[in-house]
């Protein structure tokens, strides 16, 4: 079985910032989420973050990737025009796409669902409980009925995207709110999976079920080996007149 070759894109700069964040993440967020990915036999992990070259996505790495996870909050704009271009290109020719947390607003996220992207949101430590309102998608397989996280960041609705292809999750919050938090969207010959939980400051991405949804999420947004569209004009198949 040829493994999914999954790019964890993190901007980590956070990590080297805030000692606070760098208890919960020593090596970074996209090793953390690496490190779990890399359990299963069916993926193949790599990582790439802001300050390299090209952001790590370079041509070649998007050519040997076919599932791009990408976490970012505070540089967004420090993302270069011509990477996003090509990032988008690629899902457009059937790369997936995972958007976590605060990558709603990426500049990335934001050309793919043609939207503001906004939401409401409040940090105050309180429990997120994820319910699964679509139970027969294959990003749920194997979750309860519902599921809980202790202490996060609150987002709220309304979350200025497009209406979701499918809708697998929706989070209520312990002030009131509730959000639309696993969303999946086709674009092209890709597939995009945004997912909410992940806040910086807390352990999030070492829940056990959290991760089991990413691992989940990238083998439904993996390539599928189907047909190329042909467009423009075109002659007929079958005699005319």
């Amino acid at each position: 079985m040829t493994p999914i070759k999954v790019t964890v894109w993190n901007e980590f700069l956070h990590e080297k910032e805030n000692p606070a964040v760098a208890r919960i993440y020593p090596d970074g967020i996209h090793a953390a989420i690496a490190e779990h990915l890399e359990k299963h036999e069916d993926f193949s992990v790599a990582t790439a973050t802001l300050e390299e070259p090209e952001h790590g996505l370079t041509e070649e790495r998007l050519n040997q990737t076919d599932v791009l996870i990408w976490w970012g909050h505070r540089a967004h704009d420090r993302v270069d025009d011509a990477v996003v271009s090509r990032v988008r290109k690629r899902v457009l020719d059937g790369m997936g796409l995972i958007v976590l947390h605060s990558g709603h607003f990426s500049k990335i996220f934001k050309a793919l669902m043609g939207t503001t992207c906004d939401l409401k949101w409040r940090e105050a430590g309180e429990k997120e409980r994820i319910w699964v309102v679509e139970p027969s998608h294959p990003i749920a397989a194997g979750l309860p009925e519902y599921f809980e996280i202790e202490q996060t960041e609150m987002y709220g609705e309304r979350f200025d995207i497009p209406t979701p292809d499918e809708l697998v999750f929706i989070s209520w919050f312990a002030g009131g709110e509730v959000f639309r938090s696993g969303c999946c969207f086709y674009r092209g010959k890709g597939r995009i999976f945004y997912f909410r939980p992940g806040h910086e400051t807390y352990p999030i991405y070492h829940h056990p079920l959290v991760m089991q949804v990413i691992a989940n999420a990238v083998r439904w947004a993996a390539p599928v080996a189907g047909p190329t569209p042909v467009f423009g004009n075109t002659k007929p198949i079958e005699p005319l007149g």
